[in-house]
């Protein structure tokens, strides 16, 4: 489907279980708790598949992801661009009633990982879009506005940054965009 972003949150709270995923970051364990108070959700599981921020499925519910991939949206675009290193974020002049999280996730596209231990010892998962990093740039009130930082920030093993624009308190997206570093 063309227009999404589908990133990969490796969580921290299996490796108890034998093997440590060496790509896991703390955010990805408080953003799906906080999933799961907006949401409404009894609690948090893997896989999880969040929908635009406002629906939550298990990751093999093909149909019902789809369909919410399928749904209109109305959305607010977000322009990115690289100089000088630095990567520059654009965003319009445009009304809004409510403010919006500008976040930051720098991403390797595709990686193999042998696992040794655990449930999957053996195995040797194909892996695709893993953040290695989340941050905030800031917020966004619907003024015309442009933010800038620089590219040696982004750990090394990315090389794809999504920007996303978020309802604060982890609300609905309404825009984004991504932009290969090299």
């Amino acid at each position: 489907m063309p227009n999404i972003i589908a990133l990969a949150f490796h969580v921290d709270y299996w490796d108890s279980i034998g093997w440590r995923d060496h790509f896991a970051v703390p955010i990805a364990v408080e953003r799906q708790h906080r999933y799961v108070e907006a949401l409404g959700l009894s609690s948090a599981f893997t896989p999880q598949v969040v929908v635009n921020g406002h629906s939550s499925f298990v990751g093999s519910d093909k149909r019902r992801i789809l369909a919410a991939l399928a749904e209109p949206r109305d959305t607010i675009p977000v322009t990115l661009a690289i100089a000088d290193r630095e990567l520059t974020v654009s965003l319009p002049e445009r009304a809004e009633l409510e403010a919006y999280d500008v976040n930051l996730i720098a991403y390797l596209p595709e990686a193999v990982t042998s696992v040794g231990r655990g449930e999957n010892s053996g195995k040797v998962l194909q892996e695709y879009n893993i953040v290695r990093q989340f941050r905030s740039l800031g917020v966004w009130r619907g003024h015309e506005s442009v933010i800038r930082m620089p590219l040696d920030s982004i750990p090394v093993d990315a090389s794809r940054v999504a920007v996303i624009l978020q309802r604060v308190q982890q609300g609905q997206i309404a825009g984004s965009a991504t932009l290969a570093l090299h």
